[in-house]
């Protein structure tokens, strides 16, 4: 069968594979479509730790069953939950499965979706009353929507998220679900347009105006009860705990990519609540698909291009050289 792989850093294209194995039980699924991400744009540029040549990218993924097995029909269209958890870490203890310390996640640790053909365990795949490309979209919306169940968001809550990207994109459209008043933060105007598509009520240009002084506006002078950090650079990081209010909560789901260095007394004088978010667990995926049903996301504007497998590479080349650009960029396989 067809995959799209990348054989090193900025090398990639179309291959011949051997045809798809699996466990007894797996449903065989003939992909769809497959979103890329900043993992996968990483991973072209031969800087994700987490994975290793030659691989298969493809973990947002929409596709419809060839063989359920009996439990699901033919045709049926579904998404598919990506991680893995291993029942025995401390994290898949507590049942926070998607904070699994040998997780690998499709695409990343082990190869993924943008094949012809994939075999999934049932237990993690989603139907819905959605399109292809909406259950596309299940995925990366739900790692923005775990950010804000992480930080606890409540209805009329304050609730600021540093980056409109595809993750924060998430966490806006999943802080704006909950009926909390939603400030999106970024430096671009046609993403922060789409942001405020997506629920967001307030919009704070980062390179345009006083970001301090605007937040500060925009809540009466007390900060956001919340801060979700999308973006993954030093100053947001420190941004984050410096614009919340006192005894609120931050939420990172960016990395960033050298050492903070932080005012710590902020830590301790707002009594602040520190954050990390990782992936999603099942009942984000399910709130997603609620959101998605009742039409309360912007799915034509999040989308930048829909491409062909064949052209999967030349779009990674253009998204590396301008990043900016694109928000999601969907693969057709």
């Amino acid at each position: 069968m067809k995959a799209f792989r990348m054989e090193g850093p900025g090398v990639a294209g179309v291959v011949d594979v051997p045809q798809v194995g699996g466990q007894a039980g797996d449903v065989l699924l003939r992909v769809k479509m497959v979103g890329m991400c900043g993992t996968d744009l990483n991973t072209f540029r031969g800087r994700n730790p987490m994975a290793r040549f030659p691989r298969v990218p493809g973990h947002e993924i929409a596709a419809v069953v060839v063989d359920g097995g009996g439990e699901l029909a033919a045709g049926t269209a579904v998404t598919v939950l990506p991680y893995t958890c291993c029942g025995v870490c401390p994290s898949c203890l507590r049942g926070r499965v998607n904070a699994c310390q040998n997780n690998e996640t499709l695409g990343v640790q082990r190869d993924g979706a943008m094949t012809e053909y994939i075999r999934v365990p049932r237990e993690k795949l989603y139907t819905a009353n959605l399109s292809i490309k909406e259950l596309c979209l299940v995925e990366p919306l739900s790692v923005g929507f775990h950010a804000t169940a992480r930080g606890r968001v409540e209805a009329k809550e304050m609730v600021a998220v540093f980056g409109s990207g595809g993750v924060g994109l998430g966490a806006i459209a999943a802080s704006a679900f909950r009926d909390a008043e939603t400030i999106a933060v970024d430096v671009d105007d046609t993403k922060l347009e789409v942001a405020r598509k997506a629920g967001a009520k307030h919009l704070v240009h980062g390179k345009r105006e006083d970001v301090h002084a605007r937040l500060a506006e925009i809540t009466g002078g007390r900060g956001p009860d919340v801060v979700i950090e999308a973006i993954g650079l030093p100053e947001t990081f420190r941004a984050a705990v410096e614009e919340v209010a006192p005894t609120g909560r931050v939420v990172y789901l960016g990395f960033a990519k050298e050492p903070v260095k932080y005012e710590t007394r902020h830590f301790v004088l707002k009594e602040l609540d520190i954050l990390g978010s990782r992936n999603a667990l099942p009942g984000d995926f399910r709130e997603v698909i609620r959101m998605l049903e009742a039409g309360r996301f912007p799915v034509e504007d999040a989308v930048s291009a829909v491409v062909p497998m064949e052209e999967a590479a030349r779009m990674l080349g253009e998204w590396d050289a301008n990043p900016a650009k694109f928000r999601k960029i969907m693969v057709e396989v």
